[in-house]
């Protein structure tokens, strides 16, 4: 299945399929109770989503959404779990996904520790130019996103950008 920038693979709060990415980059956004949206994954190329959902079923926490053109695989639950069940092995790969993720979690954490908001900005910049080459992140995410990714208030990061495009 094809995503053009925008549209949305999964809601929030609906169960389904779950989809691995072939191409492309999504975000997920949870609703919160104020009805604001906070960005708290990107989900790139290889993953199979959502991680909550890779050994039993739940319905979806957030609401995933193409940030450019996305090349999604739907995987229908009974398949996927019975496939875990005749295939132990299935559980390995599962397990290499999670370990990468985690990784990549890794990576925006350090990013969060680094003292500088610049170079905070800067990092998740580069991170992003791994998927998307030279497209800059403020074609791609809100500079409220952008900030909830690095732990920043927005006004920081509309300062920043601003500096980085003078």
């Amino acid at each position: 299945m094809i995503l053009h920038k925008g549209e949305i693979l999964f809601r929030q709060g609906e169960e389904g399929p779950l989809y691995h990415i072939h191409s492309g980059l999504l975000k997920v956004v949870r609703l919160q109770e104020d009805g604001t949206s906070f960005l708290f994954n990107i989900i790139v190329p290889g993953e199979t989503i959502p991680h909550h959902s890779l050994l039993s079923p739940k319905e979806y926490h957030g609401t995933a959404i193409a940030l450019v053109h996305t090349e999604a695989e739907p995987i229908l639950p009974q398949q996927w779990y019975e496939q875990l069940q005749q295939e132990p092995q299935a559980y390995a790969t599962i397990a290499m996904q999670l370990q990468s993720k985690l990784r990549m979690m890794q990576e925006r954490i350090d990013q969060l520790t680094t003292v500088s908001s610049k170079e905070r900005v800067e990092r998740l910049q580069q991170w992003f130019s791994t998927y998307l080459g030279d497209i800059p992140i403020y074609d791609i995410l809100t500079q409220t996103e952008i900030a909830q990714l690095v732990g920043l208030r927005r006004e920081t990061v509309n300062r920043i950008l601003r500096e980085q495009i003078k």
